[in-house]
């Protein structure tokens, strides 16, 4: 592999590491039209090497959460546990699909995380009242009660599927739906969510290694990127507008799902 290959394999990881690092979310969508367009390759090698750098990237991000005492580990382990069991499922169906239409889901997946994006409102306090799960104000942990228990392990089946399949973390998944099932901060979440990344991503990645469709020397650099400008990021991060940052995300990421659309029906080549 050449130098200005790997250098361009760095430079988009570091892509990939920053949006983690200012949104907690994004990452994994964003890695496979970077892999696509801008080292060429076939999506389901692609999925792959963007979830072993997210994975990576997210589980550092979830440590220095810890030690910020902001990860709600509890949630995160429930979430995780469930979207490991699909992971693997997803990394199956996702060898043995053609090309065009994992392009074309991967789109509407897009599609949808812009949607939800630009259209995520603000919870009010009649609006956290209502939410399954709660953080109580004595401990400040997540009061656990059914409905919270089961909307939290729909979130880790529908995230460990799309993992495997698509190669995302994610987080697009996880974060809306911590913001619509608890009342977590936003950065609570956001932390709360790459730690759930990080644990779907062992069971994706492992499975994608068994059948040996991963590419290390694409993956290794690629993370190695991500990893740095996930610690960069940080750094900048909380003086940065959340509510600017998710709009510019979410019209980026709708202009990406329309070019990959374009690609799934043959009217963008190679």
């Amino acid at each position: 592999m050449s130098m200005e290959f790997t250098a361009l394999t760095v430079g988009l990881g570091a892509i990939i590491g920053l949006v983690l690092a200012l949104t907690g979310a994004g990452g994994g969508v964003l890695a496979i039209p970077l892999l696509v367009f801008g080292l060429q390759l076939p999506v389901q090698q692609a999925a792959c090497v963007g979830l072993l750098a997210v994975g990576l990237a997210s589980a550092l991000g979830a440590a220095l959460g810890l030690r910020e005492h902001i990860v709600r580990y509890r949630a995160a382990a429930l979430i995780g546990a469930a979207g490991m069991l699909m992971a693997p499922l997803g990394v199956f169906l996702a060898q043995r699909l053609p090309n065009r239409p994992l392009l074309g889901a991967f789109s509407l997946v897009l599609m949808y995380t812009a949607w939800r994006l630009l259209r995520r409102p603000d919870l009010d306090d009649a609006s956290r009242a209502s939410v399954p799960c709660h953080v109580s104000p004595t401990d400040q942990r997540l009061t656990w009660t059914r409905p919270c228990a089961r909307a939290l392990a729909g979130t880790g089946l529908v995230s460990g599927l799309l993992s495997g399949l698509l190669g995302v973390g994610g987080g697009f998944v996880i974060i809306p739906a911590l913001t619509r099932y608890t009342d977590l901060t936003i950065r609570s979440a956001q932390v709360t969510s790459l730690a759930v990344i990080a644990l779907v991503s062992v069971s994706g990645v492992s499975a994608a290694a068994w059948q040996g469709s991963l590419r290390w020397d694409v993956a290794l650099p690629f993370a190695s990127g991500a990893i740095v400008a996930l610690l960069i990021g940080r750094q900048v991060a909380g003086k940065l507008n959340p509510a600017r940052l998710s709009q510019a995300f979410a019209w980026f990421t709708l202009a990406i799902a329309f070019l990959m659309l374009a690609r799934a029906f043959g009217w963008v080549m190679s």
